[in-house]
């Protein structure tokens, strides 16, 4: 069996409050090779947290743990900032949720671009500018001279996205982390975002965690999905077996969704189980847990 980029084991991310330790994520596993892998779940499930404690993004107060964080076998778990500032962009990229929050207003879409590849190439202003033309014209933008000019409030959402992607791999990352890059975007533009993501990581024989709110956009997308609820994995399932999953908060999810092909008078109701809370998803992890 081929060696998975990333894995990790038992991972938690913990806040203290009036109240007592809240734990954000708690005893999330598991194991990412060059796929596309989905994460699933509704608000507070989790799902960012998991992405920036893998990226070292959970600022104090906040706590990381895990029995095991391991990239190509090296542990990332709790660096120094000075390697992990290393690591971010170069091994591992994230793209966030809205553009027009992640593009810094006062710069030009090339200046990022650029920035993004020199911090972690070490190449002069020539190359860089080579390499953001090259990934705008990979994201598939029309007149990127222009483009590369202008600043973010310039453009729009959708070409704000494919800015963003192109900036996060433009250093030729191992691992994307895409958290609800498609949130903003209107349907055609979407799906042209997801066409380009996927043809750049099957090109780059990445690895990408795609996380999302999106059953059917995970189903459609991705090749493996992880479900969270209240910072745990409930269920992990093909993504092409999603529909016949077993786990009653994954078919209550999925009950409450609009189907074209089985249309009914009434949606049904996601009615909540407090045993959810607190099970364990029996994977079987190569090595055990």
């Amino acid at each position: 069996m081929t060696a998975p980029l990333l894995s990790i084991r038992d991972l938690r991310v913990a806040f203290p409050t009036r109240q007592g330790v809240f734990e954000a994520v708690r005893g999330v596993s598991f194991d990412l090779g060059r796929e596309r892998l989905g994460v699933v779940g509704e608000s507070g499930s989790g799902k960012s947290m998991t992405g920036r404690a893998i990226l070292g993004l959970v600022r104090p107060p906040g706590k990381v743990t895990a029995a095991r964080m391991e990239l190509h076998g090296e542990s990332i778990l709790n660096l120094p900032e000075r390697r992990m500032r290393a690591l971010r962009g170069a091994r591992i990229s994230m793209i966030m949720q809205d553009p027009k929050f992640s593009l810094n207003p006062v710069m030009t879409v090339g200046q990022q671009i650029m920035e993004a590849y020199r911090l972690h190439s070490g190449q002069g202003g020539r190359m860089a500018r080579d390499k953001a033309m090259e990934m705008l014209n990979a994201v598939q933008i029309r007149d990127p001279e222009r483009v590369f000019h202008a600043y973010p409030h310039e453009v729009s959402g959708g070409m704000g996205q494919r800015i963003m992607i192109a900036m996060m791999l433009a250093p030729d990352p191992e691992i994307l982390i895409a958290d609800e890059p498609t949130s903003a975007l209107d349907v055609s533009v979407r799906n042209e975002v997801l066409r380009i993501m996927d043809r750049l990581v099957a090109e780059r024989g990445m690895g990408l965690i795609f996380i999302s709110h999106d059953l059917n956009l995970v189903a459609q997308f991705c090749d493996r999905v992880l479900i969270m609820y209240a910072g745990r994995v409930v269920e992990e399932i093909a993504a092409r077996d999603l529909h016949q999953a077993r786990h009653p908060y994954t078919r209550g999810l999925l009950d409450s969704l609009p189907r074209l092909d089985h249309p009914v008078s009434r949606l049904s109701v996601l009615e909540r189980q407090p045993s959810w809370r607190d099970e364990e998803i029996a994977t079987p992890f190569p090595g055990g847990l």
